[in-house]
């Protein structure tokens, strides 16, 4: 990128954006990608429609499977529905240790693959930890040097999910690891937080509007606005973080990047000691990892939780019924920066109306030091809350 479109397919890709049904979306693709020219300079953007189209197809399979209530008669789930406090993908490279990983954090009964690529969906399980709820679903093996269907459905179970945990053996080489994490960004999904970053929002009013701490080097307001005016956006905000290009800002309309909290799992710790340059290269992306022997099930599951709360911007906030002498186990996990006011709403709507203020308690002193504060009391991590309406 940038493609160098034609007017005709600028205009194609506007009906793209335009399409409101899974139908409609995957007959407009179908349509703007008859219209790119082929050529160098638009092999990834076709990469990355053929990818979407695969995509659609699947979904809307999926869904008629499921209408017909013949799911079990063909057919792979592209993506499994959320359950729990957050859903977290298990990726990697074929036999890495992701079905280890599961049966140490969970009951399933899982077992490894007899064949290498045999699993063919997304499935399921259930981490709880410290009364929260994880659904970690195992995908496909990864194969980053070719296009298919598993890598499809893999793709599509990191995009639905909240997080990622990415399991390679700890005697991985830093050019798989590179390869990995490359080809992920390649496909719009940054395993790190970005340091360089265009998101755009199609607005009703406005006009075009760019916030963000970053800026467009070289250019204008005026020349964005030019930009979005030949795709037919007038009404849009443009987010910037860090030092983009405009072509960066053109490349963000066909490609929908998506940044995944993502932890690293380097297993077989018993069989392979780290590499330094993996280790250094993980450190200076900023993404965390833990070194493991899942055959014994070495592995912290109170941290990995810890881990997986605050790389997602969540908080555990304990309830405490007035009639109870003590706080209720499972906690209501909410977005970093809630208050009182949010987990009132969150338990019945009714609670707001009718509040009178709420006590909080820090949970490693509860009942001891109990504070009384209002509706927009901001809560912290493992706060007690008693609400009196």
């Amino acid at each position: 990128m940038p493609a160098n479109l034609p007017a005709e397919a600028k205009a194609a890709w506007l009906k793209v954006m335009e399409a409101k049904t899974p139908e409609d979306k995957l007959k407009a693709l179908e349509e703007f990608l008859s219209t790119v020219p082929k050529h160098k300079g638009t092999e990834k953007l076709i990469k990355q429609v053929r990818r979407r189209i695969a995509e659609l197809r699947r979904e809307i399979q999926e869904r008629r499977e499921k209408e017909r209530s013949l799911r079990s008669g063909g057919g792979s789930r592209l993506y499994v529905s959320k359950e729990g406090d957050l859903q977290v993908a298990v990726v990697g490279p074929p036999s890495s240790g992701k079905t280890a990983l599961i049966r140490c954090l969970t009951n399933t009964p899982l077992q490894p693959d007899d064949i290498p690529f045999s699993t063919v969906e997304p499935v399921p399980s259930m981490f709880i930890e410290d009364g929260v709820y994880v659904q970690l679903v195992k995908t496909p093996s990864i194969l980053v040097q070719q296009q298919s269907d598993v890598n499809v459905i893999t793709l599509a179970s990191v995009r639905n999910a909240d997080a990622v945990i990415l399991v390679v053996d700890s005697g991985v080489e830093l050019e798989t690891v590179e390869r990995l994490i490359s080809y992920f960004e390649d496909e719009g999904i940054y395993l790190y937080q970005p340091r360089n970053y265009v998101k755009i929002e199609r607005r009703g009013l406005g006009g075009i509007q760019i916030l963000g701490s970053g800026r467009v080097v070289g250019k204008t307001l005026n020349d964005v606005k030019k930009l979005l005016n030949e795709y037919g956006i007038y009404h849009a905000v443009v987010y910037i973080n860090g030092e983009v290009t405009l072509d960066d800002v053109e490349e963000a309309l066909y490609i929908e990047r998506q940044y995944k909290p993502t932890i690293v799992i380097l297993s077989k710790r018993d069989l392979y000691k780290p590499r330094g340059e993996v280790l250094e290269y993980l450190n200076k992306l900023g993404i965390p990892y833990y070194e493991a022997n899942l055959a014994s099930c070495d592995i912290s599951r109170r941290s990995l939780l810890e881990n997986l709360l605050r790389l997602t911007g969540r908080i555990r906030v304990f309830t405490k019924p007035i009639h109870m002498k003590t706080y209720m186990e499972k906690p209501l996990v909410v977005k970093a920066g809630s208050t009182v006011g949010d987990v009132a709403n969150q338990i019945h709507s009714s609670l707001v109306k009718t509040f009178k203020y709420a006590v909080v308690w820090r949970r490693e002193n509860f009942p001891n030091w109990p504070k009384r504060v209002g509706l927009d009391y901001v809560l912290q991590d493992g706060d007690v809350v008693e609400i009196h309406a």
